[in-house]
């Protein structure tokens, strides 16, 4: 049933540009010819959630899996296909969105200003959202001075409690004490229990057996595998054992090889 699916995310590519200078960037803006060399963060990945579910986003690095998470959360937008969310949405990363001049109170104001809640709602949420947070006295200090733990706890703090439909955690759970962590996680499972749809990006494959039923494996920008976590995890820890032991010629060779194997199965697809 179309109304069950929380996110549904259909061939979504992200391309990007790299350059080799400034002069390149210029270049590309202001005249006809192309510059620059393009870079496809994710090709063609489409997935479903159903409400309630708690989806695991794995890979290694480059992979693809915050650049989807920060398109699933509307933060960035998709080159091309289309991500349907229905609900309200909240991404909790390290500083996802924070104003580094204005101080953790200011941003906990601004950041609800922005989800629409009122002055009166705003004033009954603070507080709830500070206590959350653990920064005591920071609360009233630029976020510029802030630790990347602090960040993380702050935007956490903001989002948990905004009460969103669809949550995405991007690694922000892996930054801090571990105490925090914790409570972070129980928060976490709390959500579970309540029905709602999350997002979870981690390297820790201990925190996705923990939380997640399903999982989706990225691969340099494409869909490895989804599927449930009993099935999928198994094949990832297996990957990673053996990825560790490659030298960078190996792990080079492995990813030219991925690739082109890629563009053949796009080209017979498109067919």
């Amino acid at each position: 049933m179309e109304n069950e699916k929380a996110i549904i995310v259909n061939n979504v590519s992200k391309k990007y540009k790299l350059y080799s200078g400034t002069k390149e960037r210029l270049l590309d803006l202001i005249t006809p010819k192309h510059y620059g060399e393009d870079f496809y963060a994710l090709k063609n990945v489409s997935f479903e959630a159903e409400k309630g579910d708690v989806i695991g986003f794995i890979g290694i690095n480059g992979s693809g899996k915050s650049t989807l998470s920060n398109i699933v959360a509307g933060i960035v937008p998709e080159t091309s296909g289309s991500v349907q969310v229905n609900g309200h949405s909240a991404l909790i990363a390290v500083a996802a969105g924070l104003k580094g001049d204005l101080t953790g109170r200011d941003n906990i104001e601004l950041k609800l200003l922005m989800l629409g809640f009122n002055k009166k709602e705003i004033e009954e949420l603070e507080p709830g959202i500070i206590e959350f947070s653990e920064l005591e006295k920071f609360i009233d200090q630029p976020v510029k001075s802030y630790s990347s733990g602090m960040k993380s706890r702050l935007g956490f703090a903001i989002s948990v409690n905004v009460n969103p439909d669809v949550l995405i955690i991007d690694e922000a759970l892996s930054v801090g004490d571990k105490a925090f962590s914790e409570k972070s996680l129980e928060k976490m499972m709390e959500f579970k229990e309540m029905g709602k749809t999350m997002i979870f990006v981690s390297h820790s494959t201990g925190q996705m057996k923990r939380f997640c039923q399903k999982i989706l494996w990225l691969e340099y920008g494409m869909v490895k595998e989804f599927g449930p976590v009993e099935e999928v995890m198994p094949k990832y820890e297996e990957f990673i054992k053996n990825f560790k032991k490659m030298s960078r010629k190996k792990r080079l060779k492995y990813k030219r090889d991925r690739l082109a194997e890629q563009e053949s199965n796009l080209a017979v697809s498109s067919k």
